[in-house]
């Protein structure tokens, strides 16, 4: 019998553990006027997330649109991993429906591991072809979580050395305040040295003295200590 949303309910709700949910709570963030505020875990940590991911990857799409509206966080992340397998075996007609489904549900991608687990093997894969303006509106958004899914979608291009979005991405979130930004940013710069490191110090030869302190430390994280002293003391 094909699984469906309530089988992984089921399964989910078997497998929780009180003491690893106390400390997502923590981890995550998710006291009032925190990122994570009011989200709950069951205390499921990600290899078997990983493992229940392969158990019911015969679960449909729609079920697992049902599984990514719940109010669990380990729930929602398996089902973005079914998600990801869905999209990786599907053709053209399944690819384009598991993305627009996946934008329409950015409410509920809502946490970091959530985006950076799914935006780079959804969004940037389905845009690689296509016209990719979705990203810039997705980095023009109010919401933290659709910025991040705009600039971790990069990392699917950075991946074959084209580098184009996630510089401009890069300009333009510059002056991003919140954290989780900064650090997505850095990190998908740094991304881009590791294949090419001159375009990544072109990039922060112009940008580095306006750039948050947290978003340089993640871009520059690779570099040999003298560099990092110099970049950091605005001495480049």
């Amino acid at each position: 019998m094909q699984p469906d949303a309530t089988a992984i309910r089921a399964r989910l709700l078997s497998l929780g553990n009180e003491a690893i949910a106390a400390h997502s709570l923590r981890f995550f963030k998710t006291e009032p006027g925190e990122y994570g505020a009011g989200d709950r875990f069951l205390g499921i940590r990600m290899p078997t997330l990983r493992k229940l991911a392969s158990e019911f990857r015969g679960v449909s799409l729609s079920e697992t649109l049902l599984s990514l509206k719940s109010p669990y966080h380990e729930e929602r992340m398996l089902a973005l991993l079914l998600l990801v397998t869905l999209y990786q075996k599907g053709g053209p007609e399944q690819k384009q429906a598991i993305y627009e489904a996946y934008l329409a549900n950015t409410r509920l991608i809502n946490n970091w591991d959530l985006v950076d687990g799914s935006a780079r093997f959804i969004v940037g894969p389905y845009l690689e072809d296509k016209d990719r303006s979705q990203l810039y509106t997705l980095a023009a958004s109010p919401d933290l979580w659709e910025r991040r899914i705009a600039v971790l979608a990069t990392y699917h291009y950075i991946t074959r050395h084209d580098f184009t979005d996630i510089l401009q991405l890069a300009e333009i979130l510059l002056q991003d305040s919140e954290d989780l930004i900064q650090k997505a940013v850095g990190w998908m710069l740094r991304e881009v040295g590791n294949r090419d490191k001159r375009t990544e110090e072109d990039f922060l030869l112009k940008h580095y003295r306006a750039m948050p302190r947290t978003m340089l430390r993640y871009a520059i994280e690779k570099f040999p200590k003298e560099e990092r002293k110099q970049y950091l003391q605005g001495m480049r």
